[in-house]
């Protein structure tokens, strides 16, 4: 597996993970779009890479969670869909409730160990693929949701392999990071699309949304949105409870199938409390690169950059299927 080198001249964490949104404007297809209806009379969106072939029963299905406010669009998730395309194989992205571009139905959204949704999707495909083998990849906050689905079901997962990319694994850690020099952009940026939809949902549920709109003003980081937003709404005591509670980083002695977490030392959005200082279990591989940012990983050069995870994903899924096939 080739290590990540970062591009020449764009080794600064901050490039990494910006110059993504430069190099791809637009996404590289156009999706197959579907709605799921979930059981509690709410709905998630899907984006497919193609029309699912529902006699083709052995090509296999690469499943993606994406981040924090991510979507279809963002340039790491209609990329990743893309690799899958080109290896042959079936590409599939869940939003998260809200987050494909229409306000979902209930006052609750979605968290960082929220794997309601994603158990009640994988069991769907499933049932509507019997025999294909399954793969996932989460990225970030998706990264971190697939870690909490793994070691929830460490024996009826249903994927043969997962792989989590730049996930938050200790969620206070990262709340604190965030606050801190440039990184307060990406929070301003996080921030502000976060508060637009719970802006919306307060005027929709006026009456069961934990705070109002002069609250919601108030609030200028992440620690007091999953203070005064994230916790309430999804049942823990406080942020700190849902940071505890929810951080992948404890969880990963639970996991047996085999998974891939790919860190950047230089990540923006954390610190070394996310990286694993326990021996991990042989089924899971840990790659941390000195460079690479959040969720950026430009390699080639400054005229041709590339993105590495678009052909690291790929590679080590393709070895995950040989030994499942032999």
């Amino acid at each position: 597996m080739q290590p990540f080198s970062a591009a020449i001249g764009l080794g600064n964490p901050h490039l990494q993970t910006l110059l993504p949104r430069f190099i791809r404007r637009q996404p590289l297809f156009t999706p197959i779009t579907q709605r799921l209806e979930i059981p509690d009379d709410d709905f998630v969106d899907l984006a497919w890479t193609e029309q699912p072939d529902l006699t083709n029963h052995h090509q296999p299905l690469m499943i993606l969670l994406h981040g924090l406010e991510g979507s279809f669009n963002s340039p790491y998730a209609n990329g990743l869909l893309m690799a899958a395309k080109q290896q042959g194989w079936l590409g599939v992205m869940m939003h998260f409730r809200g987050c494909s571009g229409e306000l979902n139905r209930h006052p609750q959204s979605y968290h960082s160990g929220d794997i309601k949704d994603v158990r009640f999707f994988i069991q769907w495909l499933r049932q509507q693929f019997p025999q294909r083998p399954l793969m996932a990849v989460g990225v970030s906050l998706g990264g971190n949701v697939l870690i909490n689905y793994l070691a929830n079901y460490p024996d009826n997962s249903e994927l043969i392999a997962a792989q989590a990319i730049s996930p938050p694994l200790n969620l206070a850690s990262c709340s604190d990071r965030i606050q801190q020099g440039f990184s307060r952009v990406y929070q301003r940026y996080l921030l502000t699309s976060l508060k637009r939809t719970v802006a919306q949902k307060i005027e929709r549920h006026p009456y069961t949304m934990p705070i109002n709109r002069q609250q919601l003003a108030s609030i200028n980081n992440v620690w007091q949105f999953d203070q005064a937003v994230t916790a309430p709404l999804h049942g823990f005591k406080n942020a700190d409870d849902y940071y505890q509670r929810c951080s992948g980083l404890q969880q990963l002695t639970n996991i047996t199938q085999p998974l891939r977490i790919i860190h950047a030392q230089d990540d923006p959005f954390m610190n070394n409390d996310v990286i694993p200082s326990q021996p991990l279990p042989t089924n899971i591989r840990y790659d941390l690169s000195t460079t690479g940012g959040h969720v950026g990983f430009i390699s080639g050069s400054l005229l041709k950059p590339q993105f590495w995870l678009e052909q690291t994903v790929p590679k080590w899924f393709q070895h995950q299927l040989a030994l499942h096939q032999s």
